[in-house]
């Protein structure tokens, strides 16, 4: 009895060292993740820059995404429109929070006069206006082109008031055609979106 615990352990130890040893092995060679954040636009390419009360205090949020993009991989689409989920190029934050801090930095630049908060903020900020979005589509082809469908809305925060619906689609071209394409394209859509909810926040302050 003895002499079949030995060897038991001796064969154990054996498997032991071959399963660190192939460990030690794969490690170096699994590839590293790369991670994306999406950039607020050049202050000299936002050309839109629109004059509004300094008092006056803009919350941004939230952003909701669709369900099959709310995950750390960057998703595109494939063949036959399948799901493609790129396992080492990820996004560095939650891109529902991303797509709300790049709005909220490219509207502090188109409307240098105001503040802004993201949600959820400070019961104690006086927001006026909060600015919700929702991105209904956001589908991309690396070999292709992003496509953005988003439905915004403005809200009167203090009478918790709908003042504004609207519904914006963009289509921009991925260059280059790979991931660091897709969030530049995405940061351009954003720019895009910015602009679109600047005209309509200041329309709003001129006329109240």
């Amino acid at each position: 009895m003895k002499h079949i615990g030995l060897h038991s352990s001796t064969v154990m130890s054996g498997v032991c060292l071959v399963l660190v040893l192939s460990g030690c092995v794969s490690v170096p060679n699994s590839p590293t993740p790369r991670f994306y954040l999406l950039e607020s636009a050049d202050k000299n390419q936002l050309s839109k820059k629109i004059n509004i009360a300094s008092d006056v205090f803009i919350g941004i949020g939230p952003v909701k995404i669709p369900g099959y993009q709310d995950r750390p991989q960057i998703v595109t689409q494939g063949k036959e429109k399948t799901l493609k989920f790129a396992q080492f190029d990820r996004w560095g934050e939650s891109l529902d929070l991303g797509l709300a801090r790049l709005i909220a930095e490219d509207l502090a630049v188109m409307l240098p006069g105001a503040k802004f908060t993201l949600y959820p903020w400070n019961s104690s900020i006086p927001v006026k206006y909060q600015v919700v979005v929702e991105i209904v589509q956001l589908d991309s082809e690396l070999d292709k082109d992003l496509f953005l469908a988003a439905q915004w809305l403005v809200i009167d925060a203090e009478n918790s008031k709908t003042m504004i619906i609207k519904r914006s689609e963009f289509l921009q071209p991925i260059i280059p055609r790979d991931y660091s394409g897709l969030a530049k394209a995405l940061s351009i859509v954003c720019a895009s979106i910015s602009g679109e909810i600047a005209e309509a926040l200041a329309m709003l302050e001129n006329h109240s």
